[in-house]
């Protein structure tokens, strides 16, 4: 397998760092050259997504709302706005939140929901530092899918503030499952991103 034969060094620069933190690497730059020079080795999972191409990530995926705030989050808002440029593109995109009648093919089951967001998970956190799964594991050869279902926005506003803090998973309002595979199939198509680069709005496969 020739993926077996990549070996990826991390330094995290980056607006938001959020696969660095997954993989729990030191701040500083210095730490993790040292880090890289020291040749340690560590085995990941990598995602294939298929839509109208196929795309592989190491991090998140997430269609529905959060696909509308990659649209929004420009590289001059990512300049201007720092860590801050995710809210500030979720403010931009809140005027066209709707749900999205979405099927939801897993492993050993079918789901039919109204939702607002898809994240498809391989690593933890998103935005910066929002744990979105707080509970994956980039070498267990599953996906994490959170699924956010539609709600009022008075609810809405707070499953957010839980997201930020991790405790969402519980909340009534979302589905939490683990598949080596996922099917998204929406009316309308949901925009999908992977690793914050937005890859379609076509039925997608992980």
């Amino acid at each position: 397998n020739h993926f077996e034969r990549v070996h990826l060094g991390i330094i995290p620069l980056g607006t938001g760092n959020d696969f660095a933190r997954s993989l729990g690497l030191p701040v500083t730059l210095k730490e993790n050259v040292e880090l890289i020079s020291r040749g340690h080795v560590r085995k990941i999972d990598v995602v294939r997504a298929q839509s109208e191409q196929v795309r592989y990530f190491v991090n998140v995926s997430a269609g529905g709302f959060s696909g509308l705030v990659d649209e929004k989050l420009t590289p001059e808002l990512k300049q201007t706005w720092g860590p801050l440029a995710y809210i500030r593109s979720a403010a931009a995109a809140l005027p066209e939140l709707r749900g999205y009648k979405t099927v939801v093919e897993l492993d050993d089951q079918t789901l039919k929901l109204d939702l607002y967001n898809v994240v498809v998970a391989n690593g933890r956190y998103v935005a910066g530092g929002l744990p979105i799964a707080p509970e994956a594991d980039i070498t267990d050869g599953k996906l994490d899918v959170v699924l956010i279902e539609t709600r009022s926005a008075a609810e809405t506003v707070l499953l957010a503030a839980q997201v930020l803090i991790g405790r969402h998973v519980g909340h009534a309002a979302v589905t939490h499952a683990r598949s080596a595979r996922v099917s998204v199939t929406s009316a309308p198509g949901m925009w999908f991103n992977a690793d914050g680069e937005l890859i379609g709005n076509e039925p997608i496969v992980f």
